[in-house]
């Protein structure tokens, strides 16, 4: 007798499977998300909206929400990457900034060694100095002193930059800088 219900308990119920498709609905329109994060906010969810949820139900009502969620076009961790590497490569991350970054959304690694292909972390950097005000974009009465060049190249290292690719940004002329940042993206 306990057979049956130990089947039923293992299953989601039709309404459990509804929620999963509305909440993943609701969640891919307000923002992007990869497989990984989908999953980990239904699961979150799950628990605290069905009282006594199996695990084997959990993980049921993830994939549910997953095949829904791929089914309407709407989750896809490569277009989901190359949006998110573009999009940091072009605000001055470095590519092990935004592979870091990429890894953490639960992003897979051959996914994301494809879309660092053809990121240019010299351009990045340059970006980052100017976001910063660093070298070729300094102020002129910010003194270029040992002090300021060495808190300059730790935050480039900070950021995931290279110690020759800082110092090669830091030591450009401003000109050269600007030429760099009008070329193509």
């Amino acid at each position: 007798m306990d057979e049956p219900s130990k089947a039923t308990e293992d299953q989601p119920t039709p309404r459990m499977l509804a929620w999963a498709k509305n909440s993943a609905a609701y969640r891919l329109a307000k923002r992007m998300m990869t497989e990984r994060e989908l999953a980990d906010a239904i699961r979150r969810k799950a628990r605290s909206k069905f009282e006594d949820i199996s695990e084997a139900q959990l993980n049921a009502l993830a994939e549910t929400a997953l095949a829904f969620g791929r089914s309407m076009k709407a989750l896809d961790d490569q277009n989901y990457a190359e949006i998110r590497a573009n999009s940091a490569a072009r605000s001055g991350r470095s590519k092990r900034a935004i592979a870091r970054k990429l890894a953490e959304k639960g992003v897979d690694r051959s996914i994301v060694e494809a879309v660092l292909v053809d990121a240019d972390d010299f351009r990045s950097a340059v970006v980052y100095a100017r976001k910063k005000a660093f070298g070729p974009f300094r102020r002129p009465d910010v003194e270029a002193d040992d002090a300021r060049w060495s808190k300059e190249i730790a935050s480039f290292a900070r950021q995931g930059f290279g110690f020759d690719l800082a110092k090669r940004v830091l030591d450009m002329e401003r000109e050269e800088a600007e030429d760099i940042l009008l070329g193509p993206a």
